[in-house]
This record gives C-alpha cells, structure tokens and sequence, in this order.
C-alpha cells in the first residue's frame, strides 16, 4: 500500500466551498495544412503523454478563476451549482520559440499538448460548456508558458449547518486537485492569493448574501490499493440495485458474478494455505537441524541428553562395548536405581509414543515442497475458469 500526497487548493466562501512521440508530420485529426508553421516546429518530437520538466522537479500550475454565477443553492441537497471560468498557467520549456509574441491555439488541439489532470473532489455533477464549440482556450507564449481556460458549470456539495437557519450562515468550499499526480509531480498555487477570484463582488443572489472568501494551499493524503473482493461485492450489489426486477430470484449476471467472486475467494484461500505451509515448513527444517545439531554434539562426548519432567538435563553414558556393560553391572545400578529406570523408561516410552502419534497425525496437513501449492494453482486455477466460462456461456446460449 503507498500513500500519496496531493496539492489541494481550497477556495472558501462564507455566506449570510506513456507516451506516443509525434515524429512524422500528422497531427490527430490535423494535418500540416491546418497548423501554422510555428506549431509544427514546436508538434515535432513532442510527447503529451510526458508532463514538463519531466525527472528534473515538479510543474508549477498557477490557478485563478472567475465566477460568472451561482446559480443555485439547496439547503435540502447541501450543495450549490456555479458556473466559473478556470485558468491555469503553467510553463512547458518544450513550448519555446524566438520572438516575444503568443500563439492563440484552437481549442480542439488541446489533445496534442500535455495538460494537467485538474478535478473538483466534491463535485456531484459538472460538464464543460460546448455551445457553440467547447469552451476552452489555449495560448502558447514565446517563453513556454502555456494558458489553458475553461468554462465549467459544476454543483459541488457543501456541509452545511442548518441549525440556526433560515438565520444562518454557512462556508462552502470549492477545492481543485491532481487526480493523478502527486505533490512530487504537479505543485498547484494561487496566481495572485485572494486576488486570484473574481466575480464575487459584483455577485447577486436570491437568499443569500456574500460576505467573505479566502483561498488556501493545503495537501491531502490518499492511501491507493484496491481490494478485488471489495470490488466485485460493489459489482454484485450495484447490479442487483440498477437492474429491473426479474421473476426469477438468481439472473444470469448474478451467477456470473457469483463465479467470478469464488475464483477471487479462491485465490485467496490459495495464497494463505501456501504462506502458512511455507512457514512451517521453514519451522520444521529449523527444529531438525537443531535436533541433529545436539545429536552430534552427544555423540562427540559420548553422552545422549535424556529429557524428563522431573529432571531437566540428564546424561547416561554409552558403553563402547558389551563386556563394559557387564562388567559394571554394580555401578550402573548405584548411578540409576531399578526405580529410577523403570520410571524413565516409561517417561521415555510414553513420551515417544505421543511423538510418534502427533507426528503421524501432523504428517496428514505437511506439504513437502510448499511452492509446488503456487505451481499447481497457476494451472488448475485458469484452468477451471476456463471450463466453467464454457459450461456457462454454451448454458445461458445454446440450452
């Protein structure tokens, strides 16, 4: 899981908030004729799949708008709908050519050049105005600086605080974002501070009145990873809720779903037998090259440590021959009494009979080789789904 950090830039209002290189000489939908000749020399190698300054620090953006209207503010939805004019501003040294002039560019080559991926968090519906053609603007200065406005009508939602209404006052926030990028990548400011918004003095509204506003540059932290069982249970539920009633309980999509979901279960299943088979795996190995260890070393002193519940460490020496065996009969009885055996001997011999039984019982659940589990699902897995797509598709199409 990585954590991402985005620039947000926060207007608040209080009222009584991989790339294709183009080398060869078409242009999309343009040709050389359509392009004036300083376009065409700055088009050449240039790759609007790379942002600016590219391995060398992020791109500054410098944003302004201007509000031409709010058209709307719903105390039972909690949010307001403004048209606003977006300006953004940013410098791309890919864009330089001689002279001190700028270069008006038709809004429709917009797909040509590297723009930022700018969006509104808390937007519930917007679209870009297209009457009579899509109102946008690009204007290319000698320097590299590239304009890029835009004419956007957008019902954003605002937390409001309704308990003093109708006497309130409330602060609604209108935050603009990379929806791609982060603060390592695209770096977004205010041109001017509070005098990068206008319209708001001049502005009229029908039961509020505008009393302040201010901006603010802040950044927020998002965590990216997408769970797929996640996924596919938002799958299964919207297309139960968006889809008509039908007589039957399970539709077609539903079982379809519903396998999709199994194999994903499945997998998962699938990854945690072979983490824990691995681990125990790898904890066996490590008991057995513990136990040989301590097996060698009683064999180099001639002494094998006998483990009991009453007597921690114990050692019995091993006679190199019969006849010393026999021939100390006396002494081996002095060191072990015949009371002292027998209660070790059956100590030992119940002792590796539990052994011997937990290790039969626990050789049932042992893998020997842990990664032929991951060896195996790569086949049977695909496999199955491939079978079971058949099975269904000849069932729901052909029966």
């Amino acid at each position: 899981m990585s954590v991402q950090l985005h620039q947000v830039l926060l207007f608040c209002l209080t009222l009584t908030k991989g790339g294709c290189t183009f080398t060869n000489n078409h242009w999309g939908d343009w040709n050389d004729s359509q392009l004036l000749p300083t376009i065409q020399k700055l088009m050449k190698g240039y790759n609007r799949y790379l942002r600016p300054n590219f391995n060398e620090g992020p791109v500054e953006i410098g944003m302004s708008l201007d509000i031409a209207s709010i058209d709307a503010i719903s105390e039972i939805n909690m949010d307001y709908t403004a048209t606003i004019f977006l300006r953004q501003r940013w410098r791309d040294s890919r864009l330089v050519f001689p002279g001190n002039e700028s270069v008006s560019v038709d809004g429709r080559l917009v797909s040509l050049l590297w723009i930022p991926d700018t969006f509104i968090p808390d937007s519930k519906r917007s679209f870009l105005h297209d009457v009579t053609v899509e109102n946008r603007l690009i204007r290319i200065f000698s320097n590299g600086t590239v304009l890029y406005a835009l004419r956007i009508t957008a019902t954003i939602a605002c937390n409001m605080d309704l308990t003093k209404y109708p006497m309130d006052k409330q602060e609604c926030t209108l935050q603009l974002e990379s929806w791609g990028y982060n603060i390592q990548d695209v770096v977004f400011y205010w041109t001017r501070g509070n005098d990068s918004v206008k319209g708001l003095d001049t502005l009229r509204l029908a039961q509020y009145s505008v009393e302040s506003y201010y901006t603010s540059v802040s950044e927020a932290v998002y965590e990216t990873g997408v769970t797929t069982v996640l996924t596919m249970t938002t799958l299964m539920m919207g297309a139960r809720t968006s889809l008509p009633n039908a007589n039957c309980f399970i539709k077609a999509i539903d079982v379809y779903l519903g396998i999709c979901f199994t194999f994903i279960f499945g997998a998962l299943l699938e990854y945690a037998c072979a983490h824990f088979y691995t681990m125990q795996h790898q904890t066996l190995e490590d008991l057995h090259r513990e136990l040989l260890r301590e097996f060698c070393e009683s064999n180099g002193n001639g002494l094998i440590p006998i483990m009991g519940p009453s007597q921690p460490s114990q050692s019995a020496e091993i006679g190199s021959t019969a006849e010393e065996a026999t021939e100390q009969p006396v002494n081996s009885d002095i060191k072990n009494p015949p009371a002292t055996r027998e209660k070790v001997q059956s100590q030992g011999c119940g002792l590796s009979s539990v052994k011997d039984a937990s290790r039969r019982a626990v050789s049932v659940f042992i893998v020997e080789n842990p990664h032929n589990i991951d060896r195996h699902a790569r086949t049977v897995f695909p496999t199955a789904f491939l079978v079971v797509n058949i099975l269904y598709w000849l069932y729901y199409l052909f029966l």
